[in-house]
């Protein structure tokens, strides 16, 4: 079986953060540290080079295995990338009340965070957090 590249690490988030050059993306980003901090209860912490993730668990698919984040961010050259595990794409209600965005299998895209409707956010964050999308996932 195959590790993940990505692992978490001792990096510092708020050097991590204080180094987005693009101001808004960063005040962002800060937004979202302190509101996933606040839903999950968790430390953020840095995930490979460029993921903010808060909480773990571990997984074991067919062709891998390692540990992940339950919920997390990570700013990007074109949008603001949440991680929100738990078949997104299910949560059908909620996206078309979340406001502007995109998603991906069990990423939301947005462009900035005033594009979004912040209780509707919430609750995707509290799914997303309280459900490894991965089967068999065991909670660490």
């Amino acid at each position: 079986m195959t590790k993940p590249k990505t692992q978490k690490n001792d990096a510092s988030v708020d050097k991590f953060l204080a180094g987005i050059k693009d101001d808004q993306q960063r005040a962002d980003c800060l937004t979202i540290l302190e509101l996933m901090k606040e839903l999950t209860g968790e430390p953020a912490v840095i995930w490979g080079n460029a993921k903010v993730g808060f909480g773990s668990f571990h997984y074991r698919g067919k062709t891998s295995e390692g540990d992940w984040f339950h919920v997390g961010f990570s700013p990007r050259k074109q949008d603001l990338v949440l991680y929100l595990h738990g078949e997104l794409e299910k949560q059908v209600a909620l996206l078309e009340k979340v406001g502007k965005h995109k998603i991906g299998k069990s990423c939301l895209y947005i462009k900035k965070f005033e594009d979004v409707h912040v209780p509707t956010l919430k609750k995707l964050i509290k799914k997303a957090y309280k459900s490894p999308a991965i089967a068999g996932a065991t909670i660490n």
